[in-house]
C-alpha cells in the first residue's frame, strides 16, 4: 500500500517530539493549576522546545499587582524535565533535582518562557549516561516581560539515569 499524497509531500517528520509528548503538551494547559494561573504552553513545531506564557490577571497577581513569584516559578517547573524524558526515549530515570529562581524585577502584563533541549545536547546527556551512573544536567530559562526586559532567571538541574 502506497502513501497517500499528503504524506509523500511532507516527507519524513522533523518534529524531535513523539506524539504522545505533543498531546501532553495540549493537555497541559487543562491542567487546573495552570488553567487557574493563566498559563498557556505552547510547543514550537519542529524542534524540541516549548513556549510558556502568562498573563498578569487579578486571581495570579501578588499584593503589589504584578506576578505572583510561585506563579513565576510554576510556569517553568516541568519543561526541561519533559523535553529531556521524551527525547531520551524509556530507557532513561528523568527526574528533578533541584531548582532555583532569582527575581530580577516585577513581572507585569504577559510574561514568556521558551524550554529547549537541543539534540546535540541530548545526545552528550545520553553519552554521559551510557554507563549506568546517574548524571545531573543544567539548565537555565529567562522569563521576559512583553517589552523584553528580563524578569526572572530560574536554575534546573535535571537527574538523568540510564534504567538498567
Amino acid at each position: 500500500m502506497s502513501e497517500p499524497p499528503s504524506a509523500a509531500r511532507r516527507g519524513p517528520s522533523s518534529d524531535p517530539l513523539p506524539k504522545r509528548a505533543r498531546r501532553v503538551l495540549f493537555w497541559i494547559n487543562l491542567w487546573p493549576p495552570y488553567l487557574g494561573a493563566g498559563v498557556r504552553v505552547r510547543r514550537i513545531p519542529g524542534r524540541a522546545a516549548v513556549e510558556v506564557t502568562m498573563k498578569n490577571r487579578w486571581w495570579n497577581a501578588n499584593y503589589y499587582g504584578t506576578q505572583f513569584g510561585g506563579s513565576l516559578y510554576s510556569m517553568c517547573d516541568p519543561f526541561y524535565t519533559l523535553l529531556l524524558a521524551w527525547q531520551l526515549g524509556g530507557g532513561y530515570t528523568v527526574l528533578d533535582q533541584a531548582a532555583t529562581i532569582e527575581f530580577l524585577r516585577p513581572g507585569r502584563g504577559t510574561v514568556r518562557a521558551t524550554f529547549e533541549v537541543p539534540p546535540q545536547r541530548v545526545e552528550e546527556i545520553r553519552d554521559a549516561a551510557a554507563a549506568g551512573e546517574k548524571l545531573l544536567s543544567e539548565f537555565e530559562a529567562r522569563v521576559h516581560a512583553a517589552d523584553g526586559e528580563l524578569v526572572a532567571r530560574v536554575g534546573k538541574v535535571v537527574y538523568v539515569r540510564r534504567k538498567r
